[in-house]
C-alpha cells in the first residue's frame, strides 16, 4: 500500500528532474509552431482564425479532458497518467511532421491536446503535493523557470527548423516520449488523496465531489477560474497576430519571429522565476497579481501603437515579466482556494480555464482584427487587462486553509488543532 508522504518530504532530484521537464512542455503546445504559423497559413491557403485555431485547437482538447484527468489524478496519483500523457502528447504533436491536410492537422493537434491535459494537469498536483510552504513558492519558481526555458529553447530551434519547412518544427515534441519513460522510473507513486480524507470538507459522496459542486463550495476557486480564462483569452491576441505584425514591419524569418514572440518572453519570466520565492515572501500573491495586470496592459498598448520593430521588443519582454508573474501566483491561489483532497479536481479546472480561455480568443479577435485592424484589437484587449487590473484590487492575501498547509506554515497550529 502507497503512502502520502510527510509534510516536510521532498521528492529526490530525479523525481525534481523529471517535473521540471515535464514542466517545460507546458508552453509547447502553441509558441513551437508559433514562429512558422504565418508560413502554414500561406501553405494551406487558409485565413487568420483557421490559422489561429491550429495555434489553439489543442486548447479545446486540453479544456475538455482536464476535468476527466483531474479526477483520474484524485484517485490514481500523478505519475500512470503523466506517463501515458507525456506518450500521448509525443504522437499527437509529432505527427506534423507527416501532415498535409489542413482538417488532419488540426485533429492531431486535439490528440497533442489530450496529452497536455495529463502533462499540465499531473504535474501541477505532483509539485502542490510534494512541496509545502516556502519550499513550495520555491519549487514554483523553479517550475516557472523551467517552463520559460522551455518556451526559449523549443521555439528557438523550431524557428531554426522552420527554416528547413514548416514541417520540421514538429519533430521538436517527440521529446516527450523518453520523458514518459522516465516518469515511470521517477516519479513517487503517491495516491493524491490521503487516508481518511473521504468524508472531510468537499469530500462524501462521489457524486458531491464534482467540478460544479466544488465551484459552488468554493466560489474563490470559481472567480480564479474566471481570470484564468479572462486573461489568457486576453493574452493570446499577442501570440496569434504578433507574427503578423512583424511581417507587416518587413519580418519574415522565422528565426527572428521565434525571437520576438516567444524566446525574449521566455527570458523575462525564467528571471522571476529565480527570485519568485523572495517576491512572494515581501510583496504577497495579491499585489503580485496587480503587478502582473499593469504589466499585461501596458504591453498591449504598446503592442497597439508600436509602428517600428525596436519598440516591440518591448511587448515579449512585459508580456514574460507578468507571465512569470502570474503563472506560479495563480497555480498556488487554485490550490489554496479548494481543499486538499480534491487538487487533482481543482488543477484540472485551471488547465480547463487556462486552455479554454486560449481556444476562445482567436474565435473572438480573429473576425474582430480582420474587419478592423490590429490596432483595434490590442487597444480591445488592453481594456479588459485594465478591467482585469482594477478587480484584483479586491483580492486579499489570505493564509492557507487546507491541513497540508497549515502544517507547513505553522505547526504550532496544525499540532493544536489535531490535539
Amino acid at each position: 500500500m502507497t503512502r502520502t508522504p510527510p509534510a516536510d518530504a521532498e521528492p529526490g532530484r530525479s523525481a525534481l528532474a523529471v517535473l521540471l521537464l515535464a514542466s517545460t512542455l507546458g508552453v509547447m503546445g502553441g509558441a513551437t509552431i508559433a514562429p512558422v504559423i504565418e508560413v502554414i497559413r500561406q501553405s494551406l491557403h487558409v485565413g487568420s482564425t483557421q490559422a489561429g485555431l491550429i495555434l489553439t485547437c489543442h486548447s479545446l482538447a486540453i479544456a475538455l479532458v482536464s476535468p476527466l484527468v483531474g479526477r483520474l489524478t484524485d484517485r490514481l496519483g500523478p505519475r500512470r497518467p503523466l506517463a501515458v500523457g507525456l506518450a500521448v502528447y509525443a504522437v499527437g504533436g509529432g505527427a506534423g511532421l507527416f501532415v498535409d491536410s489542413y482538417p488532419v492537422l488540426l485533429a492531431s493537434r486535439l490528440l497533442l491536446g489530450a496529452g497536455g491535459a495529463a502533462v499540465f494537469t499531473c504535474s501541477t498536483v505532483a509539485f502542490l503535493a510534494l512541496y509545502r510552504g516556502a519550499a513550495r513558492d520555491r519549487a514554483m519558481g523553479w517550475r516557472i523557470t523551467a517552463t520559460t526555458a522551455g518556451g526559449f529553447l523549443y521555439p528557438l530551434a523550431a524557428g531554426a527548423l522552420g527554416n528547413l519547412s514548416w514541417h520540421a518544427p514538429f519533430a521538436v515534441y517527440l521529446v516527450a516520449l523518453p520523458l514518459s519513460a522516465a516518469t515511470l522510473l521517477a516519479l513517487p507513486s503517491v495516491p493524491e488523496r490521503a487516508p481518511g480524507t473521504e468524508t472531510e470538507a468537499g469530500g462524501g459522496s462521489r457524486r458531491e465531489r464534482g467540478a460544479l459542486r466544488l465551484l459552488r463550495r468554493h466560489p474563490k476557486l470559481a472567480g480564479l477560474c474566471g481570470l484564468w480564462v479572462a486573461t489568457t483569452a486576453l493574452m493570446m491576441v499577442l501570440a496569434v497576430f504578433l507574427p503578423r505584425r512583424l511581417d507587416q514591419l518587413g519580418i519574415h524569418n522565422t528565426l527572428l519571429v521565434a525571437l520576438y514572440g516567444t524566446v525574449i518572453a521566455s527570458g523575462g519570466a525564467s528571471a522571476v522565476g529565480l527570485t519568485y520565492a523572495k517576491l512572494t515572501a515581501r510583496l504577497g500573491h495579491a499585489v503580485l497579481m496587480r503587478i502582473a495586470a499593469g504589466a499585461w496592459t501596458a504591453a498591449l498598448l504598446v503592442f497597439a501603437f508600436a509602428e517600428h520593430a525596436l519598440p516591440l521588443l518591448l511587448v515579449p519582454a512585459l508580456t514574460g515579466f507578468a507571465s512569470g508573474i502570474a503563472m506560479p501566483t495563480l497555480t498556488v491561489l487554485v490550490d489554496q482556494a479548494a481543499p486538499p483532497e480534491q487538487r487533482g479536481m481543482a488543477t484540472s479546472l485551471q488547465a480547463t480555464a487556462l486552455f479554454g480561455g486560449q481556444f476562445g480568443s482567436p474565435l473572438l479577435f480573429g473576425p474582430l482584427i480582420d474587419s478592423t485592424s490590429i490596432t483595434t484589437g490590442a487597444l480591445v484587449a488592453a481594456a479588459g487587462t485594465t478591467a482585469i487590473l482594477i478587480a484584483l484590487f479586491r483580492l486579499n492575501d489570505s493564509q492557507p486553509t487546507g491541513p497540508e498547509e497549515q502544517a507547513a506554515s505553522d505547526p504550532a497550529a496544525a499540532a493544536n488543532s489535531e490535539a
